[in-house]
C-alpha cells in the first residue's frame, strides 16, 4: 500500500536547464498577440505538473532523450514557442520568433510513480521538488 503524497519523501536531482531548439530550421518573423492574449491581467504563469506512467515500449530508451527530441520535432510546427516574448510600442506584446528554443530540464527523483498512490490530486505538496522556477531566463 503507497503512502498519502504528502507522506512521501524523495530528493530531486536537475541537470542544468538548456534550450532545446526546433530539429530543422523555422521562420524567422514577429508575431502580434491579439489584443485578448495582449490583457495585462493575463500575464502570469500556472503551474502545471502531469504525471503518466510507464509504458512498456520504453524498455531500453532514455525517457529524457524521447521528451528532448520530440520536443525538438514539435517545435518545428509550433514554431513560435521558441521565440521569446517581446513588448512593444504601447505595451503591445509579441513573439520574436528567433527559433532560440523552449526551455528543458532533466530531473530524477529517487521515488516511483506508484509511492504516490493511486489518486494524485492537486494541491500536490511536493510541487515545488518537480517544478522548476527559472531565477532569470535571459541568463540561459
Amino acid at each position: 500500500m503507497a503512502l498519502p503524497s504528502s507522506a512521501v519523501a524523495f530528493s530531486v536531482r536537475r541537470r542544468k536547464p538548456e534550450l532545446v531548439a526546433p530539429a530543422k530550421l523555422t521562420p524567422n518573423d514577429c508575431k502580434l498577440l491579439s489584443d485578448i492574449d495582449d490583457q495585462e491581467s493575463l500575464r502570469f504563469n500556472i503551474p502545471v505538473i502531469q504525471f503518466f506512467g510507464w509504458n512498456p515500449s520504453m524498455q531500453g530508451k532514455d525517457p529524457a532523450a524521447v521528451i528532448r527530441e520530440a520536443l525538438a520535432q514539435t517545435l518545428v510546427f509550433y514554431y513560435p514557442l521558441a521565440g521569446r516574448l517581446r513588448e512593444g510600442p504601447n505595451r503591445k506584446l509579441m513573439v520574436d520568433c528567433t527559433g532560440e528554443g523552449a526551455l528543458y530540464i532533466e530531473a530524477d527523483a529517487d521515488v516511483a510513480l506508484k509511492d504516490f498512490g493511486d489518486i494524485i490530486c492537486p494541491p500536490f505538496p511536493c510541487i515545488d521538488e518537480l517544478l522548476y522556477d527559472v531565477p532569470n531566463p535571459n541568463e540561459l
